[in-house]
C-alpha cells in the first residue's frame, strides 16, 4: 500500500518513559476518527538521539520534526498536517528556520555520521521487512555465498574496526584468532551488559535496530566456524530484550537464523542470557563465567577468550556497537569504512552526551571529532550559560578532561594520552557548580559497590580511596592524603586483576592532576567552592530577611529561630545542610557559603 504520509514516533526507552506509547495510540485513534487511517502509516521507531527534546515525532514527506510532543497533540497533528496539509508550528524544533532548514541541518545533527545508528529513528525495529528494505541481511548473503571465512576476516581486518567496548582491540585480529583456534565447537558472544553511569548507547542500538546485531553475529559465526551465539544483556533493559526476542523469532521464520540459513547449509542459533546488573560482568571473562552459570568474576589472561572462552572453547566476544558496524563494512566495503576517522581509530563512535549540556542525547560522530565540536556545537554548550569545567569520558573507568583538552581530536590513543579513555562512550559534562572531590567520590563509591572482591588491590584499594575522599569532603583531610590517593591509585593500576580495578582510580588521579588546588582548598581552607560537600558549606540568613518564617517552617532540624518580621538566625550546630531553607526563601535572603 502506498501511503501519503509516514509518522515516526520515537519508541526508545527515554521517550517511552515520557508516554511515547500514549502518543502513538492517540495518533492511531485520531487518524481513524479523521478518516485518514489508510492514508498514513504510523510507526514506533528506535531512538532519534535528540533525547533532550523528546518525545519526538517526525512526519514524512514534509520532514516535520516535532519535539516535546504530548498525547493531546495528536489531534492537531492529524487534523492540521495529515488532513489539511500544513505543519503545526508550535511543535516544530526550529520554528524560525523551518522554511529553509531540513532535519539534517539542525545543529544537533549537522556533524553527525550515523553508521551504527543508521536505522534508529528510521525503521520499525519490530518489522524485519523494514530492516531488509535498508540493505538488511545483504551482508550475510555475501558472507554465506560469495566469501570464504578467510575473506570475511580479512575484510574486517582491512576496515580497521576496533572494539567499541572500551579496550579498542582490533576486531579483525580477534576474529582471526577465533578462526585459527583449533576445535569443532566455538562460540560467538554479544556483550550488551552496559553498566556505565549515564551510558545507554548499546541499549538504544538494540531497541532501534536489533537485526544489525543478529546479522553481524551470524556473519562472525560463519567466519570462525561457530554455530552458537549468546547475547548477554541486562535484565533491567526490558524493551531491548523484548525487541531482541521479536527480531530472533522473525529471523528464524524468514530462514535467516537457525538450521540451514538461506539454504546455505550453515547452521547458527542465538540465545539470550539475562544479567543481574553487575558492572564487573561487562569485563569479558566475568561475562563468560556468568553465562556458564558461575559467579561473574574475572579470570587471568592469557588464555584469551578467542583461545579458551565459554566452557573452555574458542569464543569471539564483541559489544553491541562493534557488532552493529559489521553489516555496513561487508555491504559498503572495508575501503569505504577505512576512510572515516583517524589513522589510529577508524569509523565513528557513539557517545551518550549527558550532564550540564543543553542538548543531551545520543551522538554518533567520526573518530577525530573534537570535544569542543561535540559539547559546544552538537551539544549546544553549557546549560544556563555556566562556565565549562570538565567532561568525564569513559564512565567510572575514565578521567576528567578540561578546557585545555577541548580541541583534541577524539580517538583511542588521544584520550589515553590525556589520562582518560574512550570506554564504551559515556560523556558527562560538568560546569562550575560541580566539585571534583564530590565527583571522584561518586565514581569510587560506584566502584566499591561493583568490585567483585576477587583481588585485593581492587577490593581494598577502592574502599581506601573512597574513605580518603570522604574524609577530604568532610573537611577532615590532610595534605598527606593526596600522596596516599596517588600511591594507592598507581598500585591499583599496576596490580588489579581486571580492567575494573585497573581503571577505578582514573577519575581520582585525573582530577588530582588537573584540579589539585581544589583538593587543597578542601583540606586547608575547609572550603568547597561548588557547594557540593555538605560538611563544608553553611547557610546564612542575610539582612534581606523580612521575617516571614517560611524557612523555619520548612526546616526539618528546627534550627531556625526569630521573631515575626525580624531577621531569623540559623543554629549552625544543628543545621543538616539540607538546603530546605534556601529553596523555601522567596526573597533570596539565604545564601550558601
Amino acid at each position: 500500500m502506498a501511503y501519503k504520509h509516514y509518522i515516526l514516533v520515537c519508541g526508545g526507552t527515554g521517550c517511552e518513559s515520557s508516554n511515547a506509547d500514549g502518543i502513538y495510540t492517540s495518533l492511531m485513534n485520531e487518524a481513524k476518527s479523521a478518516g485518514v487511517a489508510e492514508d498514513v502509516q504510523i510507526v514506533k521507531t528506535g531512538c532519534f538521539g535528540f533525547c533532550e527534546k523528546g518525545p519526538i515525532v517526525k512526519v514524512l514527506p514534509e520532514d516535520s520534526f516535532y519535539v516535546e510532543v504530548r498525547p493531546e497533540d495528536a489531534r492537531e497533528i492529524i487534523n492540521e498536517q495529515i488532513v489539511k496539509g500544513r505543519e503545526v508550528p508550535r511543535l516544530l524544533y526550529n520554528k524560525e528556520k523551518r522554511s529553509t532548514e531540513s532535519v539534517e541541518e539542525i545543529q544537533f545533527y549537522q556533524k553527525q555520521l550515523r553508521i551504527v545508528l543508521r536505522n534508529c529513528g528510521v525503521i520499525n525495529p519490530e518489522n524485519i521487512e523494514e530492516y531488509i528494505a535498508r540493505d538488511g541481511y545483504h551482508a550475510l548473503e555475501r558472507a554465506l555465498f560469495e566469501m570464504t571465512p578467510e575473506q570475511i576476516v580479512d575484510e574486517v581486518k582491512k576496515s580497521g574496526l576496533r572494539g567499541r567496548g572500551g579496550a579498542g582491540f582490533p576486531t579483525g585480529l580477534k576474529w582471526e584468532a577465533g578462526l585459527k583456534a583449533p576445535g569443532d565447537v566455538k562460540y560467538v558472544v554479544c556483550n550488551a551488559d552496559e553498566g556505565d553511569p549515564g551510558a545507554y548507547m548499546d541499549r538504544s542500538t538494540i531497541e532501534g535496530d536489533p537485526h544489525s546485531v543478529l546479522e553481524a553475529m551470524i556473519i562472525c559465526g560463519k567466519a570462525i566456524g561457530a554455530h552458537q551465539g549468546f547475547i548477554y544483556i541486562r535484565a533491567e533493559y526490558p524493551l531491548a530484550v523484548e525487541r531482541l526476542r521479536i527480531a530472533m523469532d522473525q529471523a528464524k521464520e524468514a530462514g535467516l537464523l537457525g538450521k540451514d540459513i538461506l539454504g546455505s547449509g550453515f547452521d547458527f542459533d542465538i540465545e539470550i542470557r539475562l544479567g543481574a546488573g553487575a558492572f564487573v560482568c561487562g569485563e569479558e571473562t566475568a561475562l563468560l563465567r556468568s553465562i556458564e552459570g558461575q559467579r561473574g568474576m574475572p579470570t587471568p589472561k592469557p588464555p584469551f577468550p578467542a583461545q579458551s572462552g565459554l566452557w573452555g572453547k574458542p569464543t569471539v566476544i564483541n559489544n553491541v556497537e562493534t557488532w552493529a558496524n559489521i553489516p555496513v563494512i561487508l555491504t559498503k566495503g572495508a575501503d569505504w569504512f577505512n576512510k572515516i576517522g583517524t589513522e589510529d581509530s577508524k569509523g565513528t563512535k557513539v557517545f551518550a552526551l549527558t550532564g550540564k549540556v543543553n542538548n543531551s542525547g545520543l551522538v554518533e560522530v567520526p573518530m577525530g571529532t573534537t570535544l569542543r565540536e561535540i559539547i559546544f556545537e552538537i551539544g549546544g554548550g553549557i546549560k544556563g550559560g555556566k562556565k565549562f569545567k570538565g567532561v568525564q569520558t569513559g564512565g567510572p573507568s575514565g578521567g576528567i578532561l578540561t578546557e585545555s583538552d577541548l580541541d583534541t581530536p577524539i580517538d583511542f590513543g588521544a584520550l589515553q594520552r590525556l589520562g582518560s579513555m574512550m570506554g564504551s562512550g559515556g560523556m558527562i559534562v560538568m560546569d562550575e557548580d560541580d566539585c571534583v572531590v564530590d565527583v571522584s567520590k561518586f565514581y569510587m563509591e560506584f566502584c566499591v559497590d561493583e568490585s567483585c572482591g576477587k583481588c585485593s588491590p581492587c577490593r581494598i584499594g577502592t574502599r581506601q580511596i573512597h574513605a580518603l575522599l570522604d574524609k577530604i569532603s568532610r573537611g577532615n583531610g590532610e595534605l598527606s592524603d593526596l600522596d596516599k590517593l596517588k600511591e594507592i591509585g598507581f598500585a591499583m593500576q599496576k596490580s588489579s586483576l581486571c580492567a575494573l580495578g585497573q581503571s577505578a582510580p582514573n577519575p581520582t588521579l585525573s582530577t588530582l592532576r588537573k584540579f589539585e588546588q581544589e583538593y587543597i582548598d578542601h583540606i586547608v581552607k575547609k572550603k568547597c567552592d561548588a557547594g557540593k560537600c555538605k560538611k563544608l558549606i553553611s547557610y546564612v540568613i542575610t539582612d534581606k530577611c523580612i521575617g516571614c518564617g517560611m524557612c523555619a517552617r520548612r526546616c526539618p532540624a528546627e534550627c531556625i529561630s526569630g521573631e515575626k518580621k525580624t531577621r531569623h538566625v540559623i543554629d549552625q550546630s544543628k543545621c543538616l545542610k539540607c538546603g530546605a531553607c534556601f529553596t523555601a526563601c522567596k526573597f533570596n535572603a539565604i545564601v550558601k557559603q
